[in-house]
């Protein structure tokens, strides 16, 4: 994915979980740039920190830009909660993400499919009549290289990751698919302390054979592409950036 009319800038403020000011780094004008993301962000979204954004104006649209990605450190946190399913759905079609154990070859990759009380990212279907629903989750909050999910409580991921289980029930294989949205993280897991109904839910779900899998992206100011798989442990500690800040 490359983002158009890319432009660097600091961060300023965040009156809302949609919009953010910013300050453009090349002129110094200031922008309301509306943030791809609801999530909280905190350990990224701080005064003065680099942000990219895309630059699409459009008489629809309240504000001409797009926050797309925060850099921490030496590297660029791509934070387009949009982006995760469209690089999921690509990949799994061109087999650079690979579906453990799922049964015959791919034939087609389908977008949102309803289950029940859910709607499911994507539906694969193989040529031995195998049906695999996969739930995709962008992945955007780190420390020390571990990477976790959610940075929020998140009654939907739990609701998803219950009738994934019972979808397995029905014949379906499913997965869990997170999109880690940088690059340098050695292992992901489920941010317990912040929702530990969803870490038991997946561990549940790991013995009755849902498959929980995660790839992290290389990222630039105006790119991200689907890296390679990394490890997925739900038992894994993760200690809050917030509280080292």
């Amino acid at each position: 994915m490359t983002y158009p009319n890319v432009q660097i800038a600091h961060f300023i403020d965040r009156p809302n979980r949609f919009i953010a000011t910013c300050r453009l780094k090349e002129t110094g004008e200031m922008v309301t740039v509306h943030v791809k993301n609801t999530g909280r962000c905190k350990e990224l979204l701080y005064p003065e920190v680099e942000v990219a954004l895309s630059y699409q104006p459009s008489p629809k649209r309240k504000t001409a830009y797009d926050l797309i990605a925060v850099k921490k450190g030496s590297a660029w946190f791509n934070i387009d909660s949009q982006i995760p399913n469209t690089l999921a759905a690509q990949a799994i079609q061109k087999g650079t993400i690979i579906l453990p154990g799922l049964k015959g070859e791919i034939l087609s990759v389908k977008r949102e499919k309803r289950f029940a009380r859910s709607q499911f990212d994507i539906l694969v279907e193989t040529d031995s009549g195998t049906q695999a629903f996969v739930e995709v989750k962008g992945m955007t909050l780190e420390n020390h290289a571990i990477g976790a999910f959610p940075d929020a409580p998140t009654l939907r991921g739990l609701k998803h990751v219950t009738e994934l289980i019972s979808a397995m029930k029905e014949g379906y294989q499913s997965y869990v698919l997170f999109i880690v949205q940088f690059e340098k993280v050695e292992l992901a897991t489920i941010h317990t302390v912040m929702q530990p109904a969803l870490a038991q839910m997946i561990l549940s779900g790991q013995k009755q054979g849902l498959s929980v899998i995660a790839y992290n992206c290389s990222v630039t100011p105006d790119t991200i592409a689907i890296k390679h798989q990394i490890p997925f442990d739900v038992t894994k500690t993760f200690k809050e950036p917030n509280s080292e800040r």
